[in-house]
């Protein structure tokens, strides 16, 4: 290699190296302010005379002089010739300028007007003097610094750029780049560290995506390798019964001599046939089975390749949360716990975003003011912690402040205002879901804009996020004590353990993590509650619904004890009916192919099964938002009507789930199986509404309608078809046969079904 090649290659690796140094270099110096001010010290002076070091070696004598002046300015503030303040201030800035260097090494070498510039305020905290940088021209030494203003904050961190192979430094507020493990010239690391250092390479982003993506396929090939193991099994077993089967009907014939010796060969070799077939199968079989477990390692390896610690994030957020509480004269103390857990590479952008809005909001709207804090009885430094914990596959990041909390009485007041809800809507809502408030777009209590909040933006994009990664946000706060929101995430998103259920040949699954158990809804154990139907599940009412219908599949579940999954979300739980349960396991999730998913409602992406099928997956939050929206209570004004419905569907549960929305609407329901049974009641009783399904026995649907208009001493009665079926051509047949409405299952809610018989009656 020649010598400029080996001067790029070592000032490339400067620049990784350095560029992690300086994010250490950074928390140390805002350690420099706590109880373990006298380790930080030790730690960044390390730091820094190893940059000093390398830099000088590499002939960049603006880093080694900024580097050299902070040894100054450190040393000062150890031996109290100089305040803590004002220390950490011009050396924070200090990273600032380190960090743009580090970026374009081109102005390392001589120096740049903002690096002398640095140099010399250094010099005026530390009170010496720095030799001048080569070619550079000498400059008066200014007086002292009084006090170092402080830096602007940076609203949003910028991330690094995903799939660069060698990131350089960031700015203090932006969050770091990835670890790359580095020596300096007067580091001793211990030998467990030098050891994995030795161990780590970089890989790009991309091939581990391709890895985990490859992985996943082979995981399915390899299941239909046994599955095709299986089949060659029962073929053998067919053949060896097939074999039995002649050699028995040999044996009652009268057959000469010399064939009988012929069969006797022939049975023999049968025998034998068969023994070196299921020989084959049992070896067959240990080769597949072993083939699966090494693809299953394989597997579970890459998963944990593309695991990056939330360091990488959180260790900006220190720096970023002082910056921001200073701008509002607040003092603030950022606690992090289990930083060091992993999470998936590609959720690292999303994960940062969601915390960075979480941590704005804590600061700017969660903690008071000191002054207020002091009136209150609480410590001057307001405190917010983050905690990292593992449940499962799951990850849980909990943003913990000791602030003033969330009071839903104003929340309600500042959504009427902002006429998001009426009164009326206002009054209804519970605690929680007042809280739940934050979550709408646009909403804020901040009365005016600032650089940190009220522009109407945050906790939605929060929720947003976090539920497209297959997440859920929990919110739980006491008004003057603080307030806790609670990320739950998917750890890895490169296999996802599912829970595959059918519904009628169709295969569907559902996130594993999200499941909390399975069962059968046995008639005793369900009940109704404010018109909405439920199930006992371990003692407590859940929302029973049929899976089928919710998405605008055909009919519901038509066993007297149909078999459900109860899933979680948040704090939300439902019993979802299906109409049976495939199997657990593990497959890669890829996003929807083709224009027919391409957007579509509760689909979260595909998985090939090993029999060729492609399982659908399902994505529980916003199937979790549609069973709220239509469990939710509707208010009736005092002047409307009470109606008496007869609904008409043949699935029980579809009956249940349907009669509960027009119940939560205050009308009385009575049921019919098919549309033979509905037009006898309509013959015997009096109805204001007819709601009828189409794919039944007997009489279906349209038969129903047709039959219904065509009588006239019921045609009065207003017809609404209730269907899976949502093609133009089927709506225009259900318009054709006399229905007054036509309304897709799928789409069905209480306001939908609300607005429709609020314009037939």
């Amino acid at each position: 290699m020649d010598t400029e090649a080996l001067k790029k290659s070592l000032l490339k690796k400067f620049q990784e190296v350095t560029a992690d140094r300086l994010q250490k270099i950074q928390l140390g110096v805002l350690d420099l302010e706590k109880e373990t001010a006298d380790q930080a010290a030790d730690d960044v002076a390390r730091e820094l005379h190893t940059m000093k070091g390398e830099a000088r070696m590499l002939g960049l004598a603006a880093i080694g002089q900024i580097a050299h002046a902070a040894e100054d300015v450190l040393r000062a503030e150890r031996e109290g010739r100089t305040a803590t303040e004002i220390a950490t201030d011009v050396m924070l800035r200090a990273c600032d300028v380190l960090s743009d260097l580090i970026e374009d090494l081109s102005g390392a070498n001589l120096g740049t007007s903002a690096s002398e510039e640095m140099v010399r305020a250094m010099e005026g905290v530390s009170g010496q003097a720095a030799p001048p940088l080569p070619g550079a021209r000498p400059a008066p030494t200014p007086p002292p610094v009084p006090a170092a203003q402080p830096p602007p904050v940076a609203a949003a961190p910028v991330a690094p750029v995903a799939h660069a192979p060698a990131p350089v430094a960031a700015p203090p507020s932006a969050l770091p780049a990835a670890h790359a493990p580095g020596k300096g010239e007067d580091e001793a690391p211990s030998a467990a560290k030098s050891a994995i250092a030795d161990r780590t390479i970089r890989v790009n982003v991309e091939v581990l995506d391709s890895l985990g993506l490859l992985a996943g396929d082979l995981l399915v090939e390899s299941a239909r390798g046994r599955l095709r193991s299986s089949e060659t099994e029962a073929l053998f077993e067919r053949f060896s019964r097939l074999g039995d089967r002649f050699m028995r009907l040999a044996e009652h014939l009268e057959l000469p001599t010399d064939v009988r010796t012929l069969l006797d060969r022939v049975e023999s070799d049968l025998h034998m046939l068969r023994d070196d077939a299921f020989r084959f199968v049992r070896r067959n079989d240990d080769g597949i089975n072993t083939l699966h477990g090494n693809l299953s390692k394989m597997a579970d390896h890459v998963a944990e390749a593309r695991l990056v610690p939330l360091s990488t994030v959180f260790d900006a957020f220190p720096r970023a949360v002082r910056d921001m509480a200073r701008t509002q004269s607040k003092e603030v103390d950022l606690l992090i716990e289990n930083a060091d857990i992993g999470v998936d590479r590609s959720m690292l952008g999303d994960v940062r975003d969601a915390l960075v809005h979480l941590l704005r909001n804590a600061v700017d709207h969660g903690l008071e003011s000191p002054d207020t804090r002091q009136q209150l009885g609480k410590p001057l430094m307001g405190r917010i912690r983050i905690r990292v914990r593992v449940d499962g596959d799951m990850l849980h990041i909990e943003v913990e402040d000791d602030g003033r909390g969330i009071d839903p009485e104003r929340l309600r007041q500042v959504a009427i205002n902002k006429r998001l809800i009426n009164a009326v809507q206002a009054a209804a809502l519970s605690e929680r879901e007042a809280i739940e408030l934050i979550f709408r777009p646009g909403f804020s209590t901040r009365e005016q804009v600032s650089e940190l909040s009220g522009r109407g933006v945050g906790m939605d994009v929060v929720k947003r996020k976090v539920e497209t990664l297959g997440g859920s946000v929990g919110v739980n706060s006491r008004i003057g004590r603080g307030t806790t929101i609670t990320l739950r995430l998917p750890q890895s998103l490169a296999l996802m353990k599912v829970l595959l259920v059918r519904l009628g040949d169709d295969v569907y699954g559902m996130p594993a993590a999200d499941v909390e158990a399975v069962m059968r809804v046995k008639p005793e154990d369900r009940l109704e509650i404010f018109g909405t139907l439920a199930v006992r599940h371990r003692g407590k009412p859940t929302a029973l619904v049929a899976l089928g219908p919710l998405l605008g599949l055909n009919g519901g579940n038509r066993f007297d004890r149909p078999p459900a999954v109860v899933v979680r979300h948040g704090e939300d739980h439902a019993a979802l009916v299906v109409d049976g349960f495939v199997d657990e396991r593990e497959v890669a999730v890829k996003p929807c192919g083709g224009e027919f998913l391409k957007g579509a409602p509760f689909i979260a992406g595909t998985a090939a099964l090993e029999d060729g099928r492609i399982a659908v997956l399902l994505h529980v939050p916003d199937i979790m938002a549609e069973v709220r929206r239509m469990a939710r209570p509707v208010t009736q004004a005092p002047t409307a009507k009470r109606l008496r419905v007869l609904l008409v569907d043949d699935s029980p549960i579809a009956r249940a789930t349907e009669g509960a929305l027009v119940k939560a609407l205050g009308h009385m329901v009575e049921e019919a199986q098919d549309g033979e049974e509905a037009y006898g009641k309509v013959q015997n009783n009096s109805y204001d509404l007819i709601l009828t399904d189409v794919q039944m026995p007997k009489m279906d649907g349209f038969s129903l309608a047709r039959r219904l208009k065509s009588t006239p001493a019921v045609a009065r009665i207003p017809v609404i078809i209730l269907s899976s079926l949502a093609s133009p051509e089927d709506k225009r047949r259900g318009l054709d046969a006399g229905a007054d409405a036509y309304l897709v299952k799928g789409e069905l809610g209480v306001e939908v079904l609300a607005q429709a018989i609020d314009r037939l009656t």
